[in-house]
């Protein structure tokens, strides 16, 4: 196989979006089982902002490539991988490696995108709308006729997740600042501003009988207003501690702090349920049925998109050279929606 050059965004320590580094260097070639994926869109996800200041759960060792997820075209196989893949456009999850001009993943990770849709839209949904599909269905297991709690209803995956629970009947009260109050209305949610200090009491005042799921992304001390929101039945979905990014100290004890707390309420004898959802769950004990799990579950959202059902929202595209600007407006949480890298044209 020919030298596979690639042009690759580096995270090289705890720096400002403007301190990411360019650097362009030969892939290797594609061991047994793996393919060379070259890059038509990736995402900026809060993932990435925690890991820039190293305050991700899992957080990968300095200096990295980030980018949690791709949609490309296989341009390359190695020894065991069917060349038909070859021409093909698919998505994975990648965790980090994502944002660069060509990289290599693991064939059996590959999920087909449907003919016609865009790449940017597509990734638009991968990380964000398997998350919010899984936490609705497989965490939650929310009904037609429920009615749910969307903190921050105007990010990348509390605006799917308003949008798939609509569209199974389900009612939404979604958070957001004022300014995005018109678009949280637009996508069928009520409304209402996490700069109030009274927001959960106007959540209380919308649903005096308790709701069915909060979906939390917040995290920290306001994780006990949202499991006071809940009716008898509901479910408690924390999914991360935005609340504490910011914070100094070891990355991993805000979300183990809030995880013990679930845990607690979990066992409680009050018909509630409360948990902690991570996407990576299963994968080291069940590889198989992690990735079988992950291959459904994209598989139906990514129907969803090519079916007009779900319309990701996409709040700017960068080529791959002005990754820091996309990552600086992400961070500056004035979006709706996902910030969405692409190839260079």
């Amino acid at each position: 196989m020919s030298i596979t050059p690639t042009t690759e965004i580096v995270l090289p320590g705890v720096v400002e979006p403007a301190g990411l580094l360019v650097q362009v260097r030969d892939l290797p070639a594609p061991a047994a089982g793996q393919v060379v994926l070259r890059m038509e869109a990736t995402g900026v996800s809060f993932a990435e902002q925690q890991m820039r200041v190293g305050k991700y759960y899992d957080q990968p060792s300095f200096p990295f490539v980030p980018g949690y997820d791709v949609v490309g075209t296989v341009v390359g196989t190695g020894p065991g991988v069917d060349r038909q893949l070859h021409g093909k456009r698919f998505a994975v999850v990648t965790k980090i490696g994502g944002w660069a001009s060509r990289l290599i993943v693991e064939a059996v990770d590959l999920v087909p995108v449907p003919d016609g849709l865009d790449a940017a839209v597509a990734v638009a949904v991968v990380l964000n709308g398997v998350t919010a599909w899984q936490m609705m269905y497989r965490a939650a297991k929310v009904k037609r006729g429920d009615t749910i709690v969307v903190l921050g209803a105007n990010g990348g995956v509390g605006s799917t997740l308003v949008q798939l629970a609509r569209h199974a009947g389900i009612g939404v009260i979604g958070t957001a600042s004022a300014r995005h109050h018109d678009a949280v209305r637009e996508l069928g949610a009520i409304p209402v501003d996490y700069r109030d200090p009274a927001m959960y009491n106007k959540i209380h005042e919308l649903a005096p009988d308790g709701v069915d799921a909060v979906f939390d992304h917040v995290g920290g001390p306001t994780v006990h207003d949202s499991w006071r929101l809940l009716r008898r039945g509901g479910a408690l979905i924390s999914y991360g501690s935005a609340a504490t990014k910011d914070e100094p100290g070891n990355a991993s004890l805000p979300v183990l702090k809030v995880f013990g707390r679930l845990m607690i309420w979990n066992a409680l004898p009050n018909g509630r349920r409360a948990g902690f959802y991570n996407f990576w769950a299963g994968k080291r004990l069940r590889p198989a049925v992690f990735r079988a799990r992950l291959a459904e579950d994209l598989t139906q959202v990514l129907r969803l998109v090519a079916a007009g059902v779900l319309t990701p929202h996409i709040a700017a595209r960068f080529p791959l050279a002005e990754a820091s600007a996309a990552l600086a407006l992400a961070e500056s949480r004035t979006v709706l929606g996902k910030v969405v890298i692409i190839a260079e044209q």
